[in-house]
């Protein structure tokens, strides 16, 4: 059998073979593998999933790369246009562009990873607008009047568009930059495709909150790098590239939105600075992250003792979202359908029907929750708990919630 993966011997950024391990989190399922809750078992393949540190670049980085084709089927499930914090976000994106940038109208928007086009969706009436994504749900962004190359961002793709579009003005990575193998590459077709005075735009789930709201979840095979404003900013100088401008935001639990140029096109603010000192006592060094495995154990025995008490008082127990974080904690845990009776999901997501990774839980449309009123709803989006809980709360659910991380509790508002 074809290997569907490869361990990763050397630093994805720098290449230095000096990698320390910071945190195993086991063998665990592809995030987005769903299979039909009404199809027999069969057998699965499981990945191990530990997190390396680069002593050089400081990239805090996943042991193994699994091939894109096991990550990103054709059948993605994921649409961010269904997350309302993702569109705040991307319409703030916009806005700040707008304000910072002062791109002319007109010119080329190029977002990668571009999904259903949430994002170019807020460019597509002042710029001319072009998405690049693997999944079929492009189609989506293209029946909304959003020009998509339904591939995998490559040469070629690059080819294309500079023959049919030129070179575009601004370029946008959304979520997707440490999803991609080959970074080094990846960069060096940006700049091909990137006039002299574009701009590319990055946003990442950020390591800094990672680390210190415990997000061992945000921990899966999708995501191979997992970057500081330190490591970030070692990568894209190599090539030319100067961080002119950075903000964090709050989507996916903490990101990082960050503006470079080729050097000299733009002058760096202050926020640059201001993040590099934030962060310099906590994500750079493995005497900082040296408490970050004891304290993600403790974390899950905290939850599973948690579950563990209630199921004792015969309390029933669903989940409230099927994010790709949630396979992770689910699986890490060591979480099943005799804890968890089923996952609750908003009406029209394609994940309805089916199980969750790695085990047997169903994935059913939130309906249920409110005419079944279990006890107690596992917020497995708990990132967005602040505006998942009223929401719920006003569709009727009575019950309390559980807040898995950063320290398990329960909420009873």
């Amino acid at each position: 059998m074809k290997s569907t993966s490869k361990a990763v011997t050397f630093c994805q950024s720098c290449e230095n073979p000096n990698l320390q391990s910071i945190l195993f989190l086991g063998y665990l399922p592809p995030v987005n593998k769903l299979n039909k809750s009404s199809t027999q078992l069969n057998e699965e393949i499981n990945y191990p999933t530990e997190l390396l540190y680069c002593t050089k670049c400081h990239l805090v980085q996943l042991g193994l790369v699994v091939n894109k084709e096991v990550l990103f089927p054709s059948e993605y499930p994921y649409t961010s246009s269904t997350t309302k914090i993702l569109r705040e976000n991307f319409s703030d994106l916009y806005d700040e562009c707008e304000n910072l940038l002062n791109i002319p109208h007109g010119t080329l928007v190029v977002d990668i990873g571009s999904n259903d086009g949430n994002l170019l969706n807020n460019f597509k009436n002042t710029h001319k607008v072009l998405g690049v994504t693997p999944e079929a749900i492009g189609n989506i962004a293209i029946d909304n009047g959003i020009p998509t190359i339904i591939d995998y961002f490559s040469e070629p793709v690059v080819n294309q568009i500079k023959t049919d579009y030129g070179k575009a003005q601004l370029i946008t990575a959304t979520n997707v930059f440490a999803h991609i193998d080959n970074i080094n590459d990846i960069i060096r077709l940006i700049l091909e495709m990137m006039k002299d005075d574009g701009v590319f735009v990055i946003e990442i789930h950020y390591l800094l909150p990672l680390i210190e709201t415990l997000q061992y979840d945000t921990i899966y095979h999708e995501h191979m790098r997992y970057y500081s404003l330190n490591s970030l900013n070692f990568l894209l100088s190599s090539h030319g590239l100067e961080i002119f401008h950075v903000k964090e935001i709050p989507s996916h639990g903490g990101s990082l939105r960050v503006y470079s140029s080729r050097k000299g096109n733009y002058k760096i603010k202050e926020t640059v600075n201001n993040q590099f000192e934030k962060e310099s006592k906590i994500v750079v060094g493995l005497d900082n992250l040296s408490s970050f495995r004891e304290d993600v154990v403790q974390s899950k025995l905290s939850l599973y003792k948690l579950l563990s008490d209630l199921k004792d008082k015969g309390s029933t127990i669903c989940g409230i979202g099927a994010p790709s974080r949630g396979s992770t904690l689910v699986n890490y845990v060591g979480l099943d359908d005799g804890i968890i009776d089923y996952i609750c999901e908003v009406k029209g997501s394609q994940k309805i029907g089916n199980n969750m990774p790695g085990t047997v839980i169903p994935i059913v449309e939130e309906g249920v929750l409110f005419t079944k009123q279990p006890d107690y709803a596992l917020l497995l989006s708990w990132h967005i708990s602040d505006e998942l809980i009223p929401k719920l709360r006003e569709k009727g659910y009575s019950g309390k919630f559980i807040v898995p991380l950063p320290h398990p509790h329960i909420i009873n508002l």
